[in-house]
């Protein structure tokens, strides 16, 4: 089983924010693995696949997202996932990042996203694949919280939309292949412009 876990904020406030970037991600995975129905499970929404002979699960937690880690707690131990195995990919917005830069690790801090924070916590490893989404960084006179809760710039929707297709192939790639290619594949791309 691999495990693809889009993070975010539930409800209708949130939605298209940039910390929900997680959750458009995993809404955009679901058309290449098939459409599967939706069912609530793990303290959020899930949907099961097959994908070139490997059973999918994605996960968006309903925990909101500082308590991310409850929800993958529950599905990898259900499941008895490896973390550190290329069984758990976390699927997350990150400041540090271009706007639509895509970044793997597979292992590392949480680097002040506060879900991946709680992941860590409740998993007790950091050692799990996370695919980063960039961002970019608030302009100085706008607090962090409030940009990453408040969503794209019309002018900046295709660069986004664009860089989640990219994450949708990327994701589909770590299912077959793992963290290390893709991490020689992707982390190298430009961000679109």
């Amino acid at each position: 089983m691999k495990l693809i876990v889009g993070l975010g904020n539930p409800g209708r406030k949130y939605q298209e924010t940039r910390h929900n970037i997680g959750f458009e991600i995993a809404s955009a995975l679901m058309g290449p693995l098939g459409s599967p129905s939706i069912k609530k499970r793990f303290d959020g929404e899930t949907a099961e696949a097959i994908y070139q002979g490997q059973k999918v699960l994605v996960l968006c937690p309903d925990t909101y997202m500082n308590a991310s880690g409850t929800s993958v707690r529950k599905a990898v131990d259900f499941f008895k996932l490896d973390p550190s195995g290329d069984e758990l990919l976390v699927v997350c917005d990150d400041l540090n990042l271009p706007l639509g830069r895509l970044r793997f690790r597979k292992e590392g801090s949480a680097g002040g996203q506060k879900g991946l924070a709680d992941i860590i916590a409740k998993l007790g490893t950091n050692h799990f694949s996370r695919l980063r989404f960039g961002i970019d960084r608030p302009p100085a006179e706008i607090e962090v919280i409030d940009f990453v809760l408040s969503k794209f710039a019309a002018q900046h929707r295709k660069v986004v939309d664009d860089a989640i297709g990219l994450a949708v192939c990327a994701a589909l790639q770590w299912v077959v292949s793992g963290v290390s290619h893709c991490m020689n594949q992707y982390n190298a791309a430009s961000p679109q412009s």
